[in-house]
């Protein structure tokens, strides 16, 4: 596959299939594994904590927004991956000058299958990336939510407050989920106030566990601010993380119980 068209439209030339990968994007990586290239991945983040033993054994370049390039270039890849908004601009443009760099950019589910399918043919393992697709696809089927979505708000970080927009992964991951975002009027990840939250009849406020970790204590201040909304702690990754991690998201969704909020 010589020609691969990554998802800004950039052209990437590829002779052959890959045999030393750098990924730079933690849910990326953690679908890399899940397609059985545990000997063709030679460099992760340092935030790419899925699997447990490529995150202990495998060697790490950096953030994924502080590559460190010298590290990268020793590790000779013949194809990068990387992310529009996880990582640096110019981070990306200095690696692609010299090395095969295939940019994934996404914002809903669909977005997410035409990654793992680009990447499944890049890489050797397009039946494998076949066969995730449908897996996913077909848990989100068995979805089941009430036909009038809850009002909810989430919250990626603190001081100040910021929620996310419409157009973003993790709102079309809530609304597949049952929820209403509250702040779909917002693009990107909007400053919030609790003030906001509560004049816009949130019914539900989850807490993300990543970016910002926010624990109980973060709930309970929160919950005397807003005693009419139900707050929840949820795992971030199941709201944004788009590789394999959506095989688990289905059933996550359906344990946060929308039909009792």
């Amino acid at each position: 596959m010589p020609l691969s068209i990554d998802q800004t439209g950039r052209a990437v030339q590829i002779n052959g299939i890959p045999q030393r990968i750098v990924s730079l994007v933690p849910s990326q990586t953690e679908l890399l594994s899940d397609l059985g290239l545990d000997h063709t991945v030679v460099g992760i983040t340092k935030f790419c904590v899925h699997p447990e033993h490529w995150f202990r054994h495998k060697q790490r370049v950096g953030g994924t927004k502080s590559v460190h390039i010298d590290i990268v270039r020793s590790l000779q890849p013949d194809l990068i991956i990387a992310n529009k908004e996880e990582n640096l601009k110019e981070q990306v443009e200095e690696l692609a000058a010299s090395y095969p760099l295939w940019i994934s950019d996404i914002r809903n589910l669909e977005e997410a299958f035409g990654m793992m399918a680009a990447l499944g043919l890049i890489t050797g393992t397009e039946t494998a990336a076949r066969r995730m697709i449908k897996r996913i696809t077909n848990g989100f089927a068995g979805i089941t939510t009430a036909h009038k979505k809850t009002r909810a708000a989430y919250l990626i970080w603190q001081e100040p407050y910021m929620s996310i927009g419409a157009d973003t992964f993790i709102h079309d991951m809530l609304l597949r989920a049952g929820f209403e975002n509250i702040f779909s009027d917002r693009l990107r990840y909007p400053v919030v106030t609790v003030e906001e939250i509560r004049e816009r009849d949130c019914a539900v406020l989850l807490l993300s566990s990543e970016p910002f970790p926010f624990k109980q204590a973060q709930q309970a201040i929160l919950q005397q601010q807003l005693p009419l909304t139900k707050i929840l702690l949820v795992d971030g990754e199941m709201f944004s993380w788009y590789g394999s991690r959506l095989l688990h998201a289905p059933p996550y969704f359906k344990s946060l119980g929308i039909a009792d909020c």
